[in-house]
């Protein structure tokens, strides 16, 4: 049985980390569905995880491997770049007692400046642009 499943399975795209994340979505669709008291058991959480489930077995059998790929590749990158940006806010709030953050008017990028200067005239290392506030 294993060698037929082997020979079914050549030149399908398989699992990767977006099906693994779909699976985990329908899992959380299904327990809010089951043990919503609000919502009846066939609720609309119910019909989004039978969708996500079809979406994640049509990616797994899928033979258009460079197009699923694709889709992986997005879904890492957007999941890196929350990662990113979830971490800077950790870094900012640690920091906020003793830095203030500002954005760049120009270009936006963010400066940290120490507080307890008064007024300063901030200078974007990115851009160069000069902007005053307090510290």
């Amino acid at each position: 049985m294993r060698e037929k499943l082997q020979k079914f399975m050549i030149g399908r795209y398989g699992a990767d980390e977006l099906g693994r994340a779909l699976n985990i979505t329908v899992l959380i669709c299904f327990v809010i569905s089951l043990f919503s008291a609000l919502l009846p058991p066939l609720s609309v959480f119910y019909w989004i995880g039978i969708l996500l489930f079809i979406v994640q077995i049509y990616r797994m059998f899928s033979r258009n491997t460079a197009r699923r790929y694709q889709e992986n590749q997005k879904f890492r990158d957007l999941r890196y770049r929350a990662s990113r940006k979830r971490s800077g806010f950790r870094t900012r709030w640690a920091q906020r007692s003793i830095y203030r953050f500002y954005k760049c008017p120009g270009c936006r990028q963010r400066v940290r400046v120490p507080r307890g200067h008064g007024k300063i005239c901030i200078t974007c290392p990115k851009c160069k642009t000069e902007f005053v506030k307090k510290s």
